[in-house]
């Protein structure tokens, strides 16, 4: 296993970060490790005399990223490092915390098992996304979740055209169309009825948003296909694309969509003891226990 030495640090103002972030690096100091923070951690932390970087610059210095906050922290932070060869560790200080599944309460340890050598890596793959207007690109984006297209308005469908591989697949009139990695699937595409996919899965959720006919059901396509929506030209609304929920591209009546895997790879970092499916258990309120009874033949 990779010997951590660099260590990168992220987050945002929220519930109980900036206090997190303090606990986080007095114990990074206490190991004597380098540390960089990012611009907004520096804000948060004004009287230290650490190195600042810039998000951008920070996974090209460090050989370890610690995020502090939520996974819509991790999200932002997912799609600038995902360039970069710098594998990320979350500290939730969010609601569900399927990405950062640290907890404040066990940093000493957690974090220090896992600067031991002692932790399990992912590798989770985005989304780029390309929207073009007249064959001109007019906006670029990328996706660890999910690439969302909608109406942007309550009460009005949308009309597009689907086509997957260069195969036209549906006409559909909907609230709009999430396109969702293994990573999202349990993200806003589950809300809306999409399956649960495994992270090591190979492939993309196609979920409909409210459809108008009952036969339009989510589908599960191979991770390297090259997916297209065509917005119709008779929509009355500009259909916002977004990627996360946090990057929105406006789109217009007739522009197209392109969305393909992305050539990068977020590295992510877990304890060992991590487990998706007692993730699942934990946030999703799944049963947490089978007692005798329940496993008597």
């Amino acid at each position: 296993m990779e010997q951590f030495r660099n260590i990168g640090v992220i987050g945002r103002e929220g519930n109980g970060v900036a206090e997190t972030l303090v606990r986080l690096v007095e114990f990074l100091q206490m190991r004597e490790l380098g540390i960089v923070l990012d611009e907004a951690v520096s804000e948060l932390l004004p009287e230290h005399n650490l190195r600042v970087s810039s998000r951008r610059m920070i996974g090209e210095v460090c050989d370890l990223i610690i995020v502090v906050g939520g996974d819509g922290s991790l999200l932002g932070a997912a799609r600038m490092l995902a360039r970069h060869s710098a594998p990320v560790l979350g500290v939730n200080r969010g609601r569900l915390g399927f990405l950062t599944d640290i907890s404040p309460d066990e940093i000493e340890a957690q974090v220090g098992s896992v600067l031991d050598g002692h932790y399990r890596l992912e590798k989770r793959f985005l989304l780029d996304v390309e929207v073009t207007r007249d064959g001109e690109p007019v906006g670029r984006g990328d996706a660890l979740n999910d690439v969302v297209l909608n109406s942007g308005t309550s009460g009005h469908m949308m009309q597009f055209e689907l086509f997957i591989d260069g195969e036209f697949v549906y006409r559909q009139r909907s609230d709009g169309l999430i396109i969702a990695t293994p990573t999202g699937s349990t993200a806003y595409a589950l809300s809306a009825g999409g399956p649960i996919m495994h992270p090591r899965l190979d492939a993309i959720a196609i979920v409909p948003m409210f459809p108008h006919t009952l036969s339009s059901r989510p589908i599960v396509i191979d991770g390297k296909s090259e997916i297209k929506m065509v917005v119709g030209r008779n929509n009355v609304v500009r259909p916002p694309v977004t990627c996360d929920g946090q990057v929105k591209i406006t789109s217009q009546p007739g522009d197209v969509i392109h969305v393909r895997k992305k050539p990068h790879k977020l590295r992510l970092v877990h304890p060992l003891d991590h487990s998706f499916y007692a993730s699942c258990r934990d946030k999703l309120g799944w049963g947490t226990h089978i007692g005798k009874e329940d496993t008597d033949v």
